[in-house]
């Protein structure tokens, strides 16, 4: 099986699409929090931890093949507490912007799950740091999955722009 992608994009531990099926599932995909599926959570809290679990992913995948590295050199077994240790060392030195989307690749990318029908804002909404400052902002709006993305096949939720314009 090649890994690699057949044009363009980037290698991902887990796509977006698939994370958010999970998070708005309540399963807490990654490491992420469990959420109610029948509340949801607003598009940023999404993003941000999406951002993080692929971080977090990461970081593990980086600090196992250190250890398997370091463990193969010294010619011992490999430790989990060194994997642990070094994941956390990996993750405080990552920064935030350079992993994932960016928020507005994200909102676009969001947009596309809202046509295809997958995922409805809940009608519950919540003030947003912006309307601090600038009161006609738009608020937090929570999103939750339809029972069309519900029952959407794996398949479809692993290119979601494709089941939306087809093989183009």
């Amino acid at each position: 099986m090649d890994l690699r992608p057949k044009r363009g994009g980037f290698l991902r531990a887990f796509g977006c699409a698939e994370f958010i099926h999970g998070f708005l599932s309540g399963l807490g995909p990654n490491g992420s929090p469990r959420i109610d599926p029948s509340i949801g959570a607003p598009q940023s809290d999404i993003c941000h931890f999406y951002k993080r679990a692929l971080m977090r992913a990461t970081a593990l995948d980086q600090a196992t093949r250190t250890e398997e590295k370091q463990a193969r050199r010294e010619r011992r077994s490999i430790e989990p507490a060194n994997i642990e240790l070094l994941a956390e060392k990996y993750l405080a030195r990552m920064p935030y912007k350079s992993w994932g989307c960016r928020f507005h690749s994200f909102v676009v990318y969001f947009s596309n799950l809202q046509r295809l029908g997958w995922v409805e804002p809940t009608g519950r909404e919540e003030p947003s740091a912006f309307q601090e400052h600038h009161p006609a902002g738009p608020p937090r709006r929570y999103f939750r999955l339809t029972e069309a993305g519900k029952t959407a096949p794996a398949s479809l939720w692993r290119n979601p722009r494709r089941a939306l314009y087809g093989d183009g």
